[in-house]
């Protein structure tokens, strides 16, 4: 299974209808001793539509992880506006949420003693309608999310069992189980190797366009976030200083200002603008 570039694969036409999540100069702080906060986001402004696909990149510590909890719900903005499903994000319930909106984070450890397709059957439990058991949509539900995350020779193992990248695979089975309408996914690509980084990447485009789900991904690989996404927003110092097709905002002077990196832009046999690391050779 291959990512395909952009313009083979199509990109999602703009929609007219109301943003899955909208958000209008976001700022937000962390809490420090002496009453004193430390900044992490400044007025930021994202709007992202169903079955449109956003890399959001930028550097460690820039904001992007704050961005996708405030955009979950799990934060709430010192300052600015959320709309999440045509609603203010605070009218909300955390149940309510947890049915809308599916988070993959960063890292987060599977517990013990469970065999995988159990797990993945937790991911259910906002749709939960019955004290007795999975019902005959969970399983199905279970089933396609497995399928969907290349996790289902994974079903009967043990959590404990398994190696990082099998432990990311199952995490992301988990998200897709809620049935989300916005995915959120923090480093998705983390410990896997090339071909289930290309892999699930794909499955993600394909889920976001033939679901209609709404995908913010946190991308650290500039390349894959060219790729795979149709759009890409650059966070720098808490800001979104760039955002649209990746061919506009991962130019080698934007680049070189907010990664302090030299880049080339090549080209590839299909004639794909890619960015390549300038890297002095050894003397």
């Amino acid at each position: 299974m291959t990512v395909e570039p952009l313009e083979a694969a199509g990109a999602i036409e703009a929609t007219v209808a109301a943003p899955v999540a909208g958000a209008t100069g976001l700022t937000f702080s962390y809490p420090l001793p002496a009453g004193r906060r430390r900044e992490v986001l400044r007025g930021v402004d994202l709007a992202i539509a169903a079955g449109e696909l956003l890399a959001l990149i930028g550097t460690n510590g820039s904001g992007k992880t704050t961005l996708l909890r405030l955009l979950a719900g799990t934060l709430r903005a010192d300052a600015g506006g959320l709309q999440l499903f045509d609603r203010p994000a605070s009218g909300w319930s955390r149940m309510e949420l947890a049915r809308r909106i599916a988070v993959l984070p960063q890292s987060l450890e599977l517990p013990s003693g469970f065999r995988v397709g159990e797990l993945v059957t937790m991911g259910r439990l906002p749709h939960s309608r019955s004290l007795f058991g999975a019902t005959r949509e969970d399983e199905e539900a279970v089933e396609r999310a497995l399928r969907d995350a290349a996790a289902d020779d994974l079903a009967s193992r043990y959590a404990e069992e398994l190696s990082g990248g099998e432990r990311q695979r199952v995490l992301v089975a988990m998200a897709l189980a809620q049935e989300p309408r916005l995915l959120l996914l923090d480093e998705p690509t983390l410990h896997l190797d090339l071909a289930h980084q290309v892999s699930l990447l794909d499955t993600i485009r394909r889920l976001s366009r033939e679901r209609r789900i709404a995908v913010v991904a946190v991308l650290h690989d500039l390349t894959l976030a060219a790729v795979a996404a149709p759009r890409v927003a650059l966070l720098d110092a808490g800001r979104i200083v760039a955002d649209g097709h990746p061919d506009e905002v991962l130019t080698q002077q934007l680049v070189h200002r907010v990664f302090g990196v030299a880049v080339e832009a090549l080209r590839d046999s299909a004639g794909h603008r890619r960015l390549v690391p300038v890297i002095r050779p050894m003397a």
